[in-house]
């Protein structure tokens, strides 16, 4: 297991995508394209249906921090709510690609990331029925690892996703429960949009969301392959 707790992007500068070692990756920033209720445990617990096709939301590129330095949450908004995911790095060109090996080929890299969300304007919108953006799309509110070559790293297997606060489980699940696995995921997705390199695609979070307090202690897992400590500023 990768235990990336001294990795660190220089704060001088602004975020660009990075390979577990810290050493920069020959990748342009691109979009978040993130999916909702992927866990039925989790829809369930925020009182939402099951969907029956992917929920997909978007993130700008503005959202993207490191999760290997503390997070900044945003002040006066109410509650910010974390969600555990594994977040999947576009490596190759798709639209309108429907075959899972190529899609499997397409994948540059794996990492885990937090879907920061301010849940109670995140609720206001959804009554009125408007997008979620502002509750979602703000600057830092997608903070990613580090990430991993897709090379010898199998999805098929069943990751454990997981976050432990304060050393107390918070979150966890297993990316075989997810309502629709990676390469079947990625080929609806990019029937909408077409995914360039660079793209993130957050793949939904496992049940146990909650909310975020100054001097938190974070630990993330991605399988036994990536193990990530940060904080709340």
């Amino acid at each position: 297991m990768f235990d990336a707790h001294t990795l660190k992007a220089r704060p001088e500068s602004a975020y660009v995508h990075r390979w577990i070692d810290g050493s920069p990756m020959e990748m342009p920033l691109g979009k978040c394209v993130c999916v909702g209720r992927n866990y039925a445990e989790h829809a369930r617990e925020l009182g939402n249906d099951v969907p029956e096709e992917p929920l997909l939301f978007m993130k700008p590129a503005t959202a993207l921090c490191s999760l290997h330095e503390p997070l900044v949450l945003p002040q006066g908004q109410g509650p910010v709510h974390h969600e555990v995911e594994m977040v999947v790095m576009i490596g190759e060109r798709l639209s309108g690609e429907t075959d899972l090996e190529t899609i499997r080929f397409a994948i540059a890299a794996y990492g885990v990331g937090l879907d920061l969300t301010l849940r109670d304007l995140q609720s206001r919108l959804k009554e009125k029925g408007h997008p979620w953006e502002r509750a979602k799309g703000f600057d830092g509110g997608a903070p990613v690892s580090g990430f991993i070559d897709a090379r010898g790293i199998s999805v098929r297997q069943n990751l454990e996703v997981s976050l432990e606060v304060n050393g107390e489980s918070r979150q966890h699940g297993h990316t075989g429960q997810m309502l629709f696995p990676t390469f079947e995921l990625i080929a609806q997705i990019n029937q909408v949009f077409t995914l360039e390199p660079g793209d993130l695609i957050f793949t939904g979070t496992p049940a146990g969301v909650g909310p975020l307090t100054s001097g938190d202690k974070l630990t993330a897992r991605l399988g036994n392959i990536l193990q990530v400590f940060t904080r709340v500023a």
